[in-house]
């Protein structure tokens, strides 16, 4: 008969477990994401190389180009290869161009916009934004057959698109000295974290409520997100 001690020992092995399968999943995450930018960018550099080698050639057919030419077709090859190295392929995601993101692209946006504010959150923070990434990246799949106009599409929307960056930059809105000063039991760290734990449940939820086919039950929730800190109170 299993002892305290085993059962103990038993739950260690467990959570162990959970967390080296968490960190497998973000590190291939995280991989994928690097590999799948190095590629978009590849793609581009060789389009526009080519672009240029055909150009010169064409006016090089008509027009003889010269050791001068030759020398400014190398100088283009070079500047487009750097610059679309260097530069970023999209503009940057903001909360405002969230709101008007497709369905489809706003786990892949939201995503994005997290990972530049993930840094300057507190560690407990940046562990449930990791956690949320990978939940964005199930949900996405899902989202790509959902109908806009679904009142499940709504749901959605509201928690990735708008409470989810609105607690986020609440968060950022408080002064650093006093993020963990402790206001109403809690301070605007601790907030914060619990903020985002709830939001990682549910999209959680919402997932395996869309995987079943239940746009019903996902239109018709009532559980609201106490995040938007109107009890501005809370994070203000």
């Amino acid at each position: 008969m299993p002892t305290d001690v085993d059962r103990q020992i038993a739950r260690s092995s467990e959570y162990l477990d959970r967390t080296r399968e968490r960190y497998a999943s973000l590190k291939a995450r995280s991989k994928r994401r690097r590999e799948a930018e190095i590629l978009r960018r590849l793609g581009r550099i060789a389009v526009a190389d080519i672009a240029i080698v055909i150009g010169a050639l064409v006016v090089g057919w008509m027009v003889p180009l010269g050791m001068g030419g030759a020398l400014l077709v190398m100088a283009l090859l070079i500047a487009a290869t750097l610059a679309l190295a260097i530069f970023p392929l999209a503009p940057e995601v903001t909360v405002e161009t969230l709101t008007q993101t497709p369905l489809k692209a706003l786990p892949v946006q939201t995503e994005q916009w997290l990972e530049k504010r993930r840094p300057a959150l507190p560690a407990p923070a940046r562990t449930l934004v990791d956690s949320i990434g990978v939940r964005l990246e199930t949900l996405a799949p899902q989202l790509a057959t959902l109908d806009e106009r679904e009142p499940a599409a709504a749901e959605v929307r509201k928690l990735v698109g708008e409470q989810l960056p609105e607690l986020i930059k609440g968060y950022e809105r408080v002064p650093e000295p006093l993020r963990r000063r402790e206001r109403n039991g809690r301070t605007p760290d601790q907030q914060l974290t619990d903020g985002l734990k709830l939001i990682e449940e549910e999209i959680g939820e919402m997932t395996e409520q869309l995987a079943e086919g239940d746009l019903n039950l996902l239109a018709t929730r009532d559980r609201y997100l106490q995040i938007r800190y109107r009890e501005d109170d809370a994070l203000g």
